[in-house]
């Protein structure tokens, strides 16, 4: 009979989490697999998960953006004008989920479409003074609440965090795999 733990899985409880891993280790046992590389990427998976869920309920909520949208201006603020496959790529989303959001981020006026001066099939996207100043505005926010979901963790921690993930993510672009 199989043990149930309530968010045993998604709980902030170190007990809990590493009681989650063991259930984990156990489901499969006998199994050829990489049990520290299942561990590491359901941690970086629960992680994001969290992260993202925080940011949009506590930063992103009261300026009624989703994270895409969100990620989507700010690639936009920082960058600047793109073509949306681009934007799309950046972003890590994609084209469908970017079509979506434009139009959104478009009617409440934070970026704009305009056709490729040279190929009418592309598709350029620029940000609005507004949505610039959108992105300004919820940037110290945002910022203090990464500070916040990073707190125990010492600087030196955060930038070996930081450092870990991008070969990760190096991994993955080496793999000719895409990051989205």
């Amino acid at each position: 009979m199989s043990r149930i733990v309530p968010g045993a899985f998604s709980s902030d409880d170190d007990a809990q989490m590493r009681q989650a891993e063991r259930d984990v280790t156990h489901a499969f046992e006998g199994q050829a697999f990489d049990f520290a590389a299942l561990l590491a990427v359901s941690n970086v998976f629960r992680a994001a998960t969290a992260v993202r869920n925080h940011m949009e309920r506590e930063v992103l909520s009261p300026h009624q953006l989703s994270w895409s949208a969100f990620v989507v201006l700010f690639v936009l603020r920082v960058w600047g004008k793109q073509e949306s496959h681009q934007l799309a790529r950046e972003a890590g989303i994609t084209g469908g989920t970017l079509t979506g959001v434009l139009t959104t981020l478009e009617r409440r006026g934070f970026a704009k479409r305009a056709a490729h001066p040279t190929d009418g099939r592309r598709v350029i996207v620029s940000p609005t003074a507004k949505g610039r100043r959108t992105v300004d505005q919820i940037m110290p926010v945002f910022n203090h609440h990464e500070a916040l979901v990073t707190a125990d963790l010492s600087p030196t921690d955060r930038r070996e965090l930081a450092r870990l993930l991008r070969t990760v993510l190096r991994t993955l672009d080496t793999d000719g795999q895409d990051v989205d």
